[in-house]
């Protein structure tokens, strides 16, 4: 497991930065043989519990972990390519757009997965649409009101967690509607809190509702606040195989200049970069 590159005051800049199911084949026309590799009709995917079910499955577990880097947390990816991860909060203070920073990746042809939270989505459609329709980049799940994913309401950083089952079921569940229909009925495949907080508990009520949890190795913009300088270094030296998260909802700071000048000279140096879902 690659070290994290996050000192307490980056740690810090994090808070401030912010399906239907598959119908089997038609019949093959009479003589028609079989593929070759005789490929059954897909698998309906198991049904997404209701708040009722996890309400009851829930109630009596107790967590007893808690923190950004738990089993279950994705924080690197395979074959040393770098994944870009960019959150866009929403909220007081947190609904900007970071066009530049955009326009970078797609100018430099850059994956990236795109963590949208509800509130983002609600005062940004029109560019909520452009990204989810373009397939440079992967669109996760934010959450709803933007908390660490908790039972008990552990905060994280000063920002009260989901107090319960229910309410972590609320915050992972009301925004995978709400981008599964910004999808065009293509439900979210990666989740991360507001915080990126979890404990064990809520871990696995993510995985019940079909998503899984991205975290981070790199924190490269320290929650919008680094200079250009320092997201530029940030991401120049991360690890092989890391995932970065920065922010796109936070304009007037360093991230997109940041990524401009470290960019360029990490793919003429041949670094691959990758979407958490390739």
């Amino acid at each position: 497991m690659i070290g994290r590159r996050t000192a307490l005051a980056a740690a810090l800049g994090l808070a401030a930065g912010c399906a239907a199911p598959a119908r089997p084949a038609p019949p093959a026309p009479p003589g028609t043989p079989p593929g070759p590799t005789g490929t059954p009709p897909a698998a309906r995917p198991p049904a997404q519990p209701t708040r009722e079910q996890v309400l009851a499955r829930y109630a009596d577990q107790s967590p007893h972990a808690w923190g950004t880097d738990l089993p279950g947390v994705r924080a690197t990816v395979p074959d040393g390519a770098l994944a870009l991860t960019f959150d866009a909060c929403g909220g007081p203070g947190g609904d900007g757009y970071d066009a530049a920073l955009i326009g970078i990746l797609r100018r430099l042809r850059v994956p990236a997965t795109l963590f949208l939270n509800a509130r983002w989505v609600d005062a940004n459609p029109g560019p909520a649409g452009e990204l989810a329709a373009d397939p440079l980049f992967e669109i996760g799940n934010h959450g709803t009101a933007h908390r660490p994913l908790s039972v008990t309401g552990r905060p994280a950083y000063g920002i009260t967690g989901t107090a319960d089952p229910a309410a972590a079921y609320d915050e992972v569940a009301g925004n995978r509607a709400k981008l599964t229909a910004l999808l065009g009925g293509r439900a979210p495949g990666w989740f991360r809190s507001g915080t990126a907080h979890y404990d064990e508990v809520a871990l696995r009520l993510v995985g019940e509702l079909g998503e899984r949890v991205a975290g981070f190795a790199v924190n490269a913009d320290g929650g919008a606040t680094f200079t250009p300088a320092q997201v530029a270094g940030e991401v120049a030296a991360a690890p092989p195989g890391s995932v970065l998260i920065s922010h796109f909802n936070h304009p007037a700071a360093g991230t997109a200049e940041g990524y401009a000048r470290a960019l360029p000279a990490l793919l003429d140096a041949g670094r691959r970069f990758v979407r958490l879902s390739d």
